[in-house]
């Protein structure tokens, strides 16, 4: 994973060793207002003393440090006088690296635990003596390494907390930056603000000055054209370019056949008529459809639709440039086509948020699982025709929310709920036919419309309906029935990272079975998802 160089700004550095809360770690420090990055495990001390970070967090994982393969860390880091929190396995690394103890249990410890606090650490500064925390390891400390003490205990460890204060060395056998450790954030604050010393400076003010100065270095005086497909991530990008970059881009907005009702209608309104933004419609949707026809795996589902993107995009922008020739808007001197690019645009932006790029992570040698390619990441042919400009590359999806209020977006498209870039593609489980996407945009747009009426869409993370290639027997009219069932999705979230379904009223469900079952023909059957994020996704494929 690539990293960016901020030296103007505070920065913590994550050591991902595979765990499913490494993001989650990532975005409690960026609620700190302090810069935070990702980066693999086996980077290496001379990398990170480039990077010059104020700190560096050590991730859980899956592993056992004596497990063949096991990701280790480069030691060299904890001599490097850059203050260290090692998390779970983080800790097993720096224990085992520093002369150290740690035993194999054989078993996991999974769940509650009290801490108690016995050193007056400058990490539990304000915490009192006794805390509630969550457990998740399988190894365990068992002997310190030379120059650390015990820092606080739980039950089943004696070193649930330990430090070295001379070389700030830090390790907790327990997770501070999930909610099930209630002052966990108050843990991380302490490492950050006191023990870093960083400053509150990731404000999303300095990062709209900053990402278009990058840009306008990227791009020059080239052009650039962006998939705009109405949702939050490729809108506050459009946005965030037009303000960089004027009318050096042009905007493509792609209807795939896969999209939720009225949404041509709404991008055009917006952008074309509101913003002036330079906007061409592409009505691709025969395209899409015969392509997915069949295919029922979602990972072609989704290779499938991010290749044919880029193709219909190569097309639309020939279109572009052909139009702009013939209107005399810009001069194309044909003895002289622009280096690169595609007959004259050179870059392609898109809306990659850094979830996505975590998530999508997938090199050899990384611990990490990859959960699922993401459009931005995934989906792109080797052999493209454009350079990429992906400004928010480096936000949290609420972050990206900020960025766009400050750039004047209206709130329907700020607080748009996150919609896939497949579109209804991986909410049809199964074959994607234009029957089943019919009867899936009646009963979403049910599922909207109730929302908002209740007043419930903008309390709520995301709320869709799911199509299942589930038939079951139903009775309508005194009659038999043997058709399709609907699966509700609602769940609460900040960033899409971790997710918990949410406990909406009974009232409103019912009201929202009830017009499916009555209006969307070809649906006898709602059921309603209570699934959290881990260890399900969000979305269904």
């Amino acid at each position: 994973m690539e990293t960016v160089s901020s030296p103007v700004h505070s920065k913590i550095l994550i050591l991902d060793f595979g765990s499913q809360y490494t993001q989650v770690i990532a975005r409690r420090i960026r609620e700190l207002q302090v810069y935070s990055e990702v980066v693999r495990f086996d980077i290496s001390a001379p990398e990170i003393k480039q990077l010059q970070p104020n700190g560096i967090i050590l991730s859980g994982g899956p592993a056992s440090v004596y497990d063949k393969g096991a990701p280790q860390i480069d030691k060299e880091i904890f001599w490097l006088g850059i203050p260290v929190l090692g998390i779970c396995y983080g800790l097993m690394q720096m224990a085992h690296h520093l002369g150290g103890e740690v035993v194999f249990t054989g078993k996991r410890e999974y769940g509650a635990g009290t801490l108690q606090i016995s050193d007056g650490s400058q990490l539990f500064d304000g915490l009192g003596n006794q805390l509630d925390v969550w457990n998740s390891h399988g190894d365990e400390v068992t002997a310190l390494p030379k120059g650390f003490l015990t820092a606080g205990r739980t039950e089943s460890s004696n070193f649930a907390a330990v430090e070295d204060r001379e070389r700030k060395l830090y390790g907790l056998q327990f997770h501070p930056e999930v909610a099930h450790t209630p002052r966990g954030k108050e843990i991380l604050q302490n490492f950050v603000y006191h023990i870093c010393r960083c400053a509150m400076d990731w404000t999303m003010s300095s990062f709209i000055e900053e990402a278009c100065d990058r840009v306008r270095q990227q791009v020059s005086d080239e052009k650039v054209v962006l998939g705009l497909s109405g949702g939050v991530d490729s809108s506050v990008t459009a946005a965030l370019l037009h303000k960089a970059i004027g009318d050096q881009l042009s905007c493509i907005f792609v209807n795939n056949g896969l999209l939720r009702a009225r949404e041509e209608e709404i991008v055009q309104r917006v952008f074309g008529e509101n913003f002036h933004v330079c906007l061409k419609y592409v009505d691709a949707s025969e395209r899409f459809l015969a392509l997915l026809k069949g295919v029922t795996d979602p990972e072609t589902k989704r290779k499938l639709i991010g290749n044919e993107f880029i193709k219909v995009f190569q097309e639309a922008t020939e279109e572009l440039l052909e139009e702009d020739r013939r209107n005399g808007e810009r001069k194309l001197a044909a003895a002289s086509p622009s280096v690169g690019g595609h007959g004259g645009y050179k870059f392609l932006a898109q809306g990659t948020l850094y979830p996505d790029v975590i998530e999508s992570v997938s090199i050899e040698g990384n611990p990490a699982q990859v959960i699922k390619s993401h459009h931005n990441v995934g989906g792109l042919p080797e052999k493209m025709h454009f350079e990429l400009v992906e400004p928010v590359r480096q936000l949290f999806k609420d972050e990206v929310r900020q960025v766009g209020l400050q750039l004047g977006l209206p709130k329907e498209i700020v607080y748009r709920q996150p919609f896939p870039g497949p579109g209804l593609a991986v909410r049809i489980v199964g074959e994607v036919t234009p029957e089943r996407l019919s009867i899936l945009r009646e009963a979403d747009t049910i599922v909207q419309s109730e929302m908002e009426a209740s007043d419930w869409y903008y309390k709520v993370w995301q709320s869709f309906a799911v199509l299942l290639p589930v038939q079951s027997v139903g009775v309508m009219g005194d009659q038999r029935t043997y058709e399709n069932t609907i699966a509700l999705r609602i769940v609460e979230s900040q960033d899409g990272m971790t997710a918990d379904w949410v406990r909406i009223p009974y009232e409103l469900l019912a009201r929202i079975s009830n017009r499916i079952c009555n209006e969307v023909k070809g649906i006898n059957r709602v059921v309603f998802d209570i699934s959290s994020k881990p260890p399900s996704t969000i979305e269904w494929e």
